[in-house]
C-alpha cells in the first residue's frame, strides 16, 4: 500500500502517543485516513515511524472521541457518523455550550472580552478573502476563549472531546451559502451579552449559535447525499 502518512519528528515535548494521535487525528479531518478505512496497527506504526505500543494507545483515545470504531475479530477502522450520531453529539454540545455560556457571562475577564473581539475582527476579514482555513482557525480560538471563561475545567474537557467528533464536518457546515455571513452575526450577539454579563441572553445565543449550525450541516448533508445518489 502506498505510503501516506509520513514519520513522526520526534522534537515535541508532547508525549509520543500524543503526538501520534494528534498526527491520526489531522488524517482523519484531512480525509487522508477515509471513513470505514482499516487501521493496522502494524503498518501505522511502519508510516510513522514509531512502535506500535504508542499506535495502541492512541487508537484506544480516538476510539472514546469517536474517530475510530473497534469491531471485534475485525478490526480497527475510521469512524463514518451518522445523522443520527451527528444529532446526538449536538443534543450534548447544545446543552453543554448553553451552560458554558451562561458560567462565562458570570466569569468572563474584560482581557478576555477584549480577546474574542479582536478575533471577530479577524474572522470579518478572513470571510471577506473567502479564507475557509483560517476561519476554521479563528473560530476555534473564539471558542476556545468562551470555554475556558467558564471556568470550570470539567465542563471545557467533555466539550472539548465533543467538539473532535464533529471537527471534520466543521468545512462543511461553514461552507453552506449564507452561513459565513450568519456565523458572524451569531458571535457578534454573543461576544454583546457576554460584555452585558447577561446570562440569559448568552444562553439563548448560545442554543441558537449550535441549533443552526446543526441544521446547515445535516442540510448540506443530505443535499449532497442527494445529489451523490443522482449521478
Amino acid at each position: 500500500m502506498e505510503r501516506r502518512l509520513l514519520p513522526i519528528k520526534l522534537d515535541s515535548y508532547q508525549p509520543l502517543r500524543e503526538v501520534v494521535c494528534e498526527t491520526l487525528r489531522n488524517a482523519i479531518v484531512s480525509g487522508v485516513l477515509q471513513p470505514g478505512e482499516r487501521l493496522m496497527e502494524i503498518q501505522v506504526a511502519e508510516e510513522l515511524g514509531v512502535s506500535r505500543t504508542p499506535v495502541r494507545e492512541a487508537i484506544r483515545k480516538l476510539e472514546l472521541e469517536g474517530f475510530v470504531v473497534m469491531i471485534p475479530r475485525r478490526g480497527t477502522y475510521v469512524s463514518d457518523l451518522s445523522i443520527k450520531d451527528i444529532t446526538e453529539v449536538f443534543e450534548v454540545r447544545t446543552s453543554l455550550d448553553i451552560l458554558a455560556a451562561g458560567l462565562a457571562a458570570e466569569r468572563i475577564t474584560e482581557e478576555e472580552l477584549e480577546q474574542m473581539e479582536r478575533l471577530l475582527v479577524e474572522i470579518g476579514g478572513y470571510i471577506e478573502q473567502n479564507d475557509m482555513e483560517k476561519i476554521v482557525e479563528a473560530d476555534s480560538q473564539f471558542h476556545d476563549i468562551l470555554y475556558r471563561a467558564s471556568r470550570n475545567e470539567r465542563l471545557v474537557g467533555i466539550i472539548n472531546n465533543l467538539r473532535e467528533q464533529l471537527t471534520r464536518f466543521r468545512s462543511l457546515s461553514m461552507s453552506y451559502p449564507g452561513r459565513l455571513k450568519a456565523m458572524f452575526a451569531e458571535h457578534t450577539r454573543m461576544v454583546e451579552s457576554l460584555g452585558q454579563r447577561n446570562v440569559a441572553l448568552a444562553q439563548q445565543f448560545a442554543g441558537e449559535h449550535m441549533a443552526n449550525a446543526e441544521q446547515v450541516l445535516l442540510k448540506n448533508m443530505l443535499e449532497r447525499g442527494s445529489d451523490s445518489s443522482a449521478e
